[in-house]
């Protein structure tokens, strides 16, 4: 199996060509759809990915290689001055594995931010989220708790939503062993993180627990029972296209499972009043666009603050190509900066 320094290294050459030159070896011409522009970066990744097995003809086990071989090629190096460390949680749903990103730069009045990452519920691993988390770290000056949950199909639905909810309850009452305040924390998390991120704050809600400090909706996964124009619009979409969405939720979902649950589509809730407060950005060519625009749109007809971002040029997922594409990195490093306002209690 080729190097992924070196992969990482020829790949990241190649990006930095100029970008009629990009076009021009992804097949010429501009990818122009639903009044946005994609990134030629985007452009150029897609096409070579086009040249491989799509991830949803394979098995789940096959998947969870090809995802981590995908991640060590596509991440760079973490930020600077972030110390990372790996550990196993003790929580009510078992021992989950963990790892703690805590900046030179650390507030310690910011709250601790619990993390899921991507992954449709059947692929993905602390390495997945690992640069944007150190980034996350730096740029909000928090303590960030990313955090590893079963997979499907050995373990569906609501198996890796119930690990996380326990990995944010034990961050919640030892949020001090990372030096931030204790009592409360933030949760987030990237495509099915964030669902289980925007569902975390409607079963605290459901339970009578306090609500986290924030919510941090990357590219959310809000609605997976009803159909949006951007599913049919960007249904090819690199790195997610309708296929692997259906995939991934096949796998997630058992059979007695109804998708309209809000415990699956947390925008099916009939109330979301009284939710922490969201910062929630998504990628203009994503078939999930729609959905976390809507999102953003429901919890502010509910009273609850939303700083919402939707970044044009760029495709789901985008959090773990920073290394590789410089739109995707402005805009990681402007979210972080909008969770940092977040935590203070400033709007957008």
């Amino acid at each position: 199996m080729p190097d992924p320094a070196i992969q990482h290294a020829a790949l990241k050459g190649l990006l930095s060509l100029p970008r009629p030159v990009l076009r021009l070896l992804s097949g010429g011409g501009v990818v122009y759809r639903g009044g946005r522009t994609l990134d030629p970066r985007f452009q150029f990744l897609a096409r070579q990915a086009s040249r491989q097995r799509p991830l949803s003809t394979v098995t789940p086990q096959e998947a969870r290689l090809a995802s981590s071989q995908m991640s060590k090629t596509l991440e760079g190096q973490v930020e600077p001055h972030v110390e990372i460390e790996t550990l196993t949680l003790q929580t009510e749903a078992g021992p989950l594995d963990a790892r703690a990103y805590r900046p030179a730069s650390q507030d310690p009045a910011a709250r601790l931010l619990v993390f899921a990452h991507m992954g449709g519920g059947v692929v993905g691993d602390l390495d997945t989220s690992h640069v944007f988390c150190g980034l996350l770290a730096a740029g909000a000056r928090c303590a960030v708790l990313s955090v590893a949950y079963r997979l499907a199909p050995e373990d569906r639905f609501p198996a890796g939503l119930d690990d996380v909810l326990a990995a944010y309850r034990w961050a919640r009452t030892n949020a001090g062993r990372f030096g931030a305040p204790i009592g409360s924390a933030a949760i987030g998390g990237d495509s099915m993180g964030a669902n289980f991120a925007a569902v975390i704050c409607q079963e605290l809600r459901r339970h009578g627990e306090p609500q986290p400090a924030l919510q941090l909706l990357l590219y959310p996964v809000v609605d997976v029972a009803s159909e949006t124009p951007s599913m049919a619009t960007y249904a090819d979409a690199y790195p997610l296209p309708r296929a692997l969405l259906a995939w991934f939720m096949g796998h997630y979902l058992g059979p007695e499972d109804d998708p309209a649950d809000p415990r699956l589509s947390p925008i099916k809730a009939a109330d979301l009043s009284g939710l922490a407060p969201a910062v929630i950005a998504t990628a203009g060519f994503d078939p999930l666009v729609d959905q976390g625009e809507a999102y953003a749109k429901r919890l502010l007809q509910a009273g609850t603050p939303v700083t919402y971002r939707c970044y044009d040029a760029l495709a789901h997922g985008f959090g773990a190509f920073t290394s590789l594409v410089p739109a995707a990195d402005a805009a990681c490093r402007e979210i972080a900066s909008l969770v940092r306002a977040a935590l203070l209690g400033r709007s957008g």
